[in-house]
């Protein structure tokens, strides 16, 4: 059963490339996490300025601590601070040389969908870094916009209670259109190409479930 799910996983992995290529984004396939993490690692210099996008899928690269040391200068939203220094870093993250994040959702069309509680991720995803990674695993594919959108608010209590956000869908496991400071819910970006500003946004599709 694990080489036919690990088959297909392989199958829809390689269909999201070829979909988000066509759309002009750079897109490589992944058989791992690993893999994933060689190929970051790869492509972003020494000395880059890094900036991130809260993302399940990067925590599970383990490849934050590499991105921290002397090599880098990685922007970490992770440290403990103030709200204020909190703030900055996402700031600060729009003008980095590299954006590292995952995704909510893409659609069959290329489409990259993600929706945010402070806006810092689509804000840089669409504007500002120098490049955009991506790295996102075959879970996060979807029909169209209406079930990125229904993905979305079903991973949306899950992802309230990972940031200890004090909102009803963290009580009901539901989205409650609770329209909240602290939801999870208060901006959505839809990247539909990446032939804007060509060669600016890589997707890194792992062939396995990734993330939320």
């Amino acid at each position: 059963m694990m080489d036919i799910t690990k088959g297909q996983y392989e199958q829809t992995a390689k269909f999201m490339t070829e979909v988000l290529n066509y759309k002009g984004f750079n897109t490589y396939y992944a058989k791992d996490l690993q893999e994933a993490k060689n190929r970051v690692l790869e492509m972003i210099p020494q000395n880059a300025s890094i900036g991130l996008g809260g993302s399940v899928t990067i925590e599970k690269m383990n490849i934050l601590d590499i991105l921290r040391s002397n090599k880098y200068k990685m922007i970490d939203r992770y440290q403990e601070c103030s709200h204020e220094q909190h703030i900055k870093f996402y700031q600060d993250a729009l003008l980095a040389d590299y954006f590292l994040t995952g995704a909510n959702a893409i659609t069959k069309n290329g489409e990259i969908v993600c929706t945010d509680c402070s806006g810092n991720r689509v804000a840089a995803m669409i504007f500002g870094p120098g490049k955009v990674i991506v790295v996102v695993g075959v879970n996060k594919l979807v029909k169209d916009l209406n079930e990125a959108f229904n993905r979305i608010k079903s991973i949306a209590p899950l992802n309230a209670k990972r940031n200890h956000h004090n909102t009803p869908c963290t009580v009901t496991g539901k989205c409650e259109q609770c329209n909240q400071p602290e939801s999870m819910c208060n901006y959505t970006g839809i990247i539909h190409n990446g032939k804007r500003f060509e060669g600016r946004t890589t997707v890194i599709v792992i062939a396995d479930e990734v993330g939320l």
